[in-house]
């Protein structure tokens, strides 16, 4: 085995490389190096499974031709161990019956040698997108579980109550939705309910960050495209929408959608059908959109970024969600919710917040809204050696936590502070042992030790 150490401005994932030939593995670990990639490389298949967990890599590039185990073996090994991993498949002897079963077996693409250090490095990046939404379609699970019913939705509020009551009323219709609200107030769990509360609720939910996708591959992964339509397009592939056919496509941060994007967009709506990328054909969807944005799409239609036509196609109905600082009597019900979900996952036996920690969390304005609450509750059941939440343990109350509030309105900077705040308590509270920090963080080692250094701690 052979690995590279980051030594780099950035980091943009582990590559596990698997294959025979040391000039392969070399050549393979220098190209990526110079990317900004982290690798470590097998000559066997078998051992690298053997590792598989030790190493946790991103994404894999694993050979196909290969003595004692060869690819195929490698890919049907990981389905029998449930294993979710990225894996590109690399042969010189590449087959359309080769590259057929390594995707029935769960590989993300398939490329073939001799390959160029571009052609790597964009089916990485393509790889990368599409790792990206699949964990974002995950990241509500554990807030409540599998069920996103309407009833697991936590508010007192009149206005959020109304806010359900309409979507008890709309969830059977196919109407394109359009979700409107601060970054945080949950308009990607108010979509889910929608579909959860629809006759399509057996089918898939596919999620889609407008904004978090480069807009050169955007149009392929909305649409998809076919084998030839340009560079490095070696086979044809389904798009977002296909993937969510006879369900729902939410389209978060729709504000973010190129103007030329947004014509096709528009075609899709109005027709139900859509063209790949490169393909003359017109093929047949029946997706029922749901959209959501944190800009004033009025004000976006008056710059000129915006098409009036769109925004009218998906605005036929339109739930505006209230910011958290404006309905506080959710902040206990909401608090309560997270601390019995990190208590589970923590096995923590923190059942309450105190009442002076109750009082800071209700005056505090939440420019992070529900998705800041959640983080400072977790926060606070890691740091908290009592059966209660007190006001010590608040970010916004101890004079050792962050800045009152988190530095402006920027989500991401918020939850950079908070991040670098928690690693800083772990290691503090685990004696700089970076082992246990990792464990009571629940990251992965190298997943710790990259964070420090990059956080400078």
């Amino acid at each position: 085995m052979d690995g590279s150490a980051p030594g780099r401005r950035r980091y943009l994932g582990r590559i596990l490389i698997i294959a025979d030939e040391e000039s392969m593995r070399h050549m393979l670990s220098v190209m990526l190096k110079k990317e900004g990639y982290e690798t470590v490389s097998f000559a066997d298949a078998r051992r690298a499974l053997e590792a598989l967990d030790a190493e946790d890599p991103d994404f894999i590039l694993c050979d196909i031709r290969m003595p004692s185990m060869d690819g195929i073996g490698f890919l049907k090994a990981l389905k029998e161990r449930s294993e979710q991993r990225t894996v590109i498949m690399m042969s010189a002897y590449g087959t359309i019956d080769n590259a057929i079963e390594c995707m029935k077996l769960g590989a993300y693409d398939y490329v073939s040698k001799p390959f160029k250090t571009a052609e790597i490095v964009l089916t990485l990046k393509k790889a990368e997108e599409r790792e990206g939404l699949r964990k974002e379609n995950l990241r509500l699970k554990d807030e409540v579980g599998e069920d996103y019913d309407i009833s697991n939705i936590h508010t007192t509020d009149p206005g959020m109550l109304e806010i359900l009551e309409m979507v008890r009323k709309i969830a059977a219709y196919s109407t394109s939705i359009l979700i409107t609200g601060e970054s945080g107030t949950g308009k990607e769990l108010i979509a889910r309910a929608i579909h959860s509360s629809s006759a399509r609720a057996a089918k898939p939910f596919v999620v889609v960050n407008c904004g978090a996708i480069p807009a050169p591959l955007l149009e392929s992964e909305l649409f998809g495209h076919v084998k030839g339509a340009f560079t490095d397009a070696h086979r044809n592939k389904s798009g977002l929408f296909q993937e969510a056919d006879c369900g729902t496509l939410f389209l978060d941060e729709i504000g973010e959608l190129p103007l030329e994007l947004q014509v096709k967009l528009l075609r899709v709506l109005q027709e139900g059908e859509l063209r790949r990328v490169g393909d003359t054909r017109a093929v047949k969807v029946d997706v029922r959109v749901v959209a959501a944005t944190l800009r004033d799409l009025k004000e976006e239609i008056k710059k000129g970024s915006f098409r009036d036509d769109l925004y009218y196609r998906l605005n036929v109905i339109e739930l505006k969600l209230p910011p958290l600082r404006n309905r506080p009597g959710d902040i206990p019900a909401l608090a309560a919710h997270f601390i019995e979900k990190y208590g589970r996952r923590f096995g923590k036996s923190v059942k309450a917040v105190s009442k002076d920690a109750l009082s800071t969390l209700v005056s505090y304005p939440w420019p992070g809204n529900v998705r800041e609450l959640e983080n400072v509750i977790e926060r606070a059941m890691i740091l908290e050696e009592t059966s209660t939440i007190r006001d010590v343990s608040l970010p916004m109350a101890s004079q050792s936590g962050l800045r009152e509030p988190f530095n402006g309105l920027s989500i991401k900077k918020a939850e950079e502070e908070l991040e670098k705040e928690l690693i800083s308590r772990a290691l503090e509270k685990t004696g700089n042992n970076r082992t246990k920090a990792a464990q009571l963080l629940e990251i992965s080692h190298r997943a710790l030790l990259y964070k420090i250094k990059n956080y400078g701690l």
